[in-house]
């Protein structure tokens, strides 16, 4: 599949509600036919939007946004409504699967506080319960015809999280014995520590991109495999020998991953800055990934034969590429294009209360 390397600036619209958390925060994306489904990262539910006609020279132009509380759908792992710093979106055979951070939070300075008032707001770290989700949910047609999330479909799928409680679950259990990812759980996600931004689901395997921690300029992609046991989502082996981890250190030229999405055998990864910086955040494709993972036995490796590299804008503390998504080929004119939406968004990518924007990447 050819690299992308032409970027459709400004041609998708986004038109939100009064109040919308997920506006100015978006983290993740995923499509379901004419509908888009976001995340950002300082809510607890995830928002549908519907194709709309575009608007003069804008490709795609979504709207009529409804919000789908998760505390509605699963049991949280701490209180309903309570910021679940969602990260990674994934739709795969009617089910929408979503990750939360997982990471440690710190509180900054703020202006106007004494000096000892921010020492002491800097030395905070905390943990959001509901930042340790790691979920699918079932997608299911309403009587008109539109797709919506449910507790229980009436096929029999459910909603399902991870198994674990505010204090952890299965994933960070595992991750706590890990020599490279554990003596970093203690750090928070913007300090260099564990921070979970991309999935990408393969069957019952799952690929989680790291922001952080990069290790001397190798960032992670964990994968796991999961099963449904009981009332939870249960890890489970990757093999008959029993691995419940396997780790593929990638080349990203010191960045983090924000995002990852497959595209046939593809991976595509977006990657940027680990810490709070505004840096580089471009796009590189893992050959042939979904293929490799499949023959793949070892516990770790290292990957340097990624391509493309393709630098996506940014600007001073606003416009940072979070979400990744493949646009269907109905909605592309049959191009192979991906949809690109920014946390912060600039007044550029800005109009009115409302709308945001997003950009479009093309192949060759």
């Amino acid at each position: 599949m050819p690299t992308p390397t032409a970027r459709s600036a400004h041609a998708v619209r986004l038109e939100f509600g009064q109040g919308s958390l997920v506006r100015s925060n978006l983290s993740g994306a995923a499509f379901t036919g004419d509908w888009l489904w976001v995340a950002g990262d300082e809510a607890c539910g995830l928002d549908r939007l519907r194709r709309l006609p575009p608007v003069g020279n804008e490709t795609l132009r979504f709207g009529e946004v409804r919000d789908f509380p998760l505390g509605e759908l699963l049991d949280l792992p701490g209180p309903a409504g309570k910021e679940a710093d969602l990260e990674g979106l994934d739709c795969v055979d009617g089910m929408l699967w979503v990750v939360g951070s997982h990471g440690l939070k710190r509180k900054n300075a703020k202006a106007g506080r004494s000096h000892e008032e921010n020492a002491k707001r800097l030395a905070k770290v905390s943990l959001d319960p509901n930042r340790l989700l790691l979920a699918c949910l079932p997608l299911e047609d309403d009587a008109q015809g539109q797709p919506c999330l449910v507790r229980q479909a009436q096929d029999g799928r459910r909603a399902l999280r991870l198994k674990g409680d505010g204090h952890g679950n299965e994933l960070t259990r595992l991750l706590a014995a890990d020599p490279h990812v554990g003596p970093y759980m203690a750090i928070p996600g913007k300090d260099n520590g564990l921070d979970i931004e991309g999935l990408a689901v393969d069957g019952r395997r799952l690929l989680l991109g790291l922001r952080g921690p990069v290790l001397r300029g190798w960032s992670a992609v964990l994968e796991i495999a999961v099963e449904v046991r009981g009332d939870h989502l249960r890890l489970a082996p990757l093999d008959e020998a029993g691995t419940l981890l396997r780790k593929h250190f990638l080349q990203l030229d010191g960045l983090g991953v924000r995002d990852l999405h497959f595209s046939g055998d593809d991976l595509f990864i977006l990657a940027g800055p680990t810490m709070v910086l505004d840096g580089e955040i471009r796009v590189y494709k893992w050959p042939a990934a979904r293929l490799l993972l499949a023959s793949h036995t070892e516990p770790v490796r290292f990957e340097t034969g990624l391509t493309g590299a393709v630098p996506l804008p940014h600007g001073e503390g606003m416009d940072r590429a979070e979400a990744l998504c493949d646009v269907p080929r109905a909605l592309s004119g049959g191009q192979p294009q991906w949809l690109v939406l920014y946390d912060a968004p600039g007044p550029d990518r800005r109009e009115g209360e409302h709308a945001v924007f997003g950009d479009l990447l093309l192949h060759d």
